[in-house]
């Protein structure tokens, strides 16, 4: 069953911004870490950024360094990335992941790694 729900994608101009979401169902994901990935057709799929369970740990990929913001409220359980300055190389399926944090503070930057999945948003960013 999927166990991640992503929002917020859509089409949008180079430079432009947009702010995805993520929503676990069926569960809490407070103590999970939590990440994105992207896959664009005939690509690798990519590290986006992660975040630890606690949130005092992130780390991003470094094509997205320095223009995308990764945070999670576990209050409300959910997590958002924002996006900004997007390139044309941004367009991609984006997913989100989670997996049970256990004893660590930081998150794993391997998909493999991780057991639950969103099934992806569509971001598309035009020149």
């Amino acid at each position: 069953q999927v166990q991640l729900v992503e929002s917020g994608g859509g089409l949008v101009q180079a430079g432009g911004s947009l702010r995805l979401s993520c929503a676990p169902s069926g569960r809490t994901f407070s103590r999970f870490a939590m990440g994105w990935f992207r896959q664009a057709p005939g690509k690798e799929r990519e590290l986006v950024a992660v975040i630890g369970w606690s949130g005092d740990y992130t780390y991003y990929g470094d094509s997205v360094k320095g223009r995308f913001t990764i945070s999670r409220d576990n209050a409300k359980n959910t997590m958002a990335l924002r996006m900004s300055n997007l390139k044309p190389e941004d367009t991609a399926v984006y997913h989100c992941a989670a997996v049970a944090a256990g004893s660590s503070w930081s998150a794993p930057k391997v998909a493999d790694n991780y057991d639950y999945w969103g099934q992806g948003t569509q971001v598309t960013v035009s020149s």
